[in-house]
Formats: C-alpha cells, structure tokens, sequence
C-alpha cells in the first residue's frame, strides 16, 4: 500500500505515520506534504498513490484547493481538527472523515474501508467505486415554521442569510422578514448546501447574492458588509478566508 501523507503540523504527521506503520507494516508512506502547493507539485509528477492521507487546513490555505489545480483519482482519508467541511469532504474522493487527534481503530477501520473499494476494482477506478459507496448528501429545500396559530413553509431558495443571535437562529428572509427558528447553526451546517451557504463564523451563514462587499480586515481577515444589513459587520477569520475566497471565485 502507497500512502502519501498530506499534513502540514509535523507532530501530527509523524504520529499519522506511526499508526499507519503499526496497521500495515508493508505499507510504503512516499511523501509528506504540508502546502497545497506542494501536494499539486508532487501529485503532477509522481504515479498516484494508493490512498492519500489529508489534513484540511494547510500551511498554504485549504486541501479542497488541490482538487482545483489536478485530477485526484485516489481514495482520500481526510483527517482535520475542525468538523465543518465534512459536507465538502464527502464530495470528491473521501472514504473517511477522522477528527484529531487521530484515534487508531478509526484509522484502522477506514484502512478497512479501502481495501474493500479496492478488492471490487476491477477497473483501476477507485473514484468511481466511491460514489456506489458514498450516499449523495441531501439538502434542506425548506423550512416549516410557526405562523400566527398555524404554520408556514419557507423555502430556503428565499433566505437571504441567516444569524445566531442569544443562542437562537435567525432566518432573514429576502423580503426583510427575520424568522426564528430551533435549530442551532451547528445543526444548520449539516442540513444546508455549503454550495448555496457559507458559514463565514459561528453567527453567520451567508449566501453569495447576499453580499454587498468584501473588504480586507487586519490580520489578513475579511470584513463582508451585507445588502439588506450593512450596518452588521461579518467578520471572516484568517484560517477561513482562502475557504471563502475559493468559494466566491468559480
């Protein structure tokens, strides 16, 4: 088994290899990698591996900007401190999503999972077994909330953006109208299309339309103003600027 290991905090890379060592001793690790330029750099001019091991946030920006730059067919384990790009994850080659600090039967059982994928590939295609293995994710289309004594059903097509404000969540609706809701923003990262939302921190998820303008802040942050609120500062935080700059550009 090849692995290359995509990783850019040096402890944790060693640890990752030395698990991975302990779970398959005639396992091969080629390389490791801490910048996104780096893996594009080393992915174009070596044969792909068998799996590839891959943090999220890099020294350089975010992992997902590698499938950008070059065609990825190798299964991918992501492992990452953060839990808000799993949506994302299960969207190109993942067969697994660890949480740090790696916990080693995790690891074990998604090195279980690729070898299964790879006993039933029959055509060298690893990508394409993966989607027969992956459920596509589905997205809330609507939201049913309480309306003088009954209900109403908004569509999510009609959410300018959304806040969390005294530990509620708030809907404000293109037409002006600010709906609470029960769910948390927790609970609303999973359930929303991170094509259509993004969640610039833990008060905000915007949406591209809902954007005014897009100013640089001190410490290489963001500071979005909004259409219909300009007065509300959205501040985007250093790590997740690249995230959100890939996210507005395509």
């Amino acid at each position: 088994m090849r692995i290359l290991i995509i990783e850019d905090e040096s402890i944790n890379a060693s640890r990752l290899k030395r698990l991975l060592e302990e779970l398959e001793p005639n396992c091969e690790i080629l390389d490791i990698i801490d910048t996104v330029e780096g893996a594009v750099k080393w992915l174009k001019s070596n044969e792909k591996p068998d799996l590839i091991t891959m943090d999220i946030r890099l020294a350089d920006g975010i992992s997902f900007s590698i499938f950008e730059e070059i065609k990825i067919s190798s299964p991918v384990i992501f492992t990452t401190a953060y839990d808000e790009y799993a949506v994302r994850a299960f969207k190109v080659n993942s067969i697994d999503y660890l949480m740090k600090p790696i916990d080693k039967s995790e690891l074990e059982f998604a090195l279980q999972k690729f070898k299964t994928l790879s006993k039933t590939d029959t055509y060298n295609d690893i990508a394409g077994i993966l989607k027969g293995f992956i459920n596509k994710p589905t997205f809330r289309l609507r939201f049913l909330v309480t309306y003088r004594d009954g209900y109403k059903s908004v569509n999510v097509t009609d959410i300018d953006f959304i806040y969390s404000e005294f530990k509620t969540s708030n809907l404000v609706l293109k037409s002006g109208i600010v709906i609470p809701i029960p769910q948390t923003m927790e609970e609303l990262e999973q359930e929303l299309d991170p094509d259509v939302f993004f969640r610039a921190n833990r008060q905000f998820f915007i949406r591209a339309e809902s954007i005014k303008s897009i100013a640089n802040y001190f410490n290489a942050k963001l500071k979005i103003q909004l259409k219909a609120d300009p007065e509300r500062e959205v501040i985007i935080s250093r790590e997740k600027a690249p995230f959100f700059k890939q996210w507005m550009d395509r």
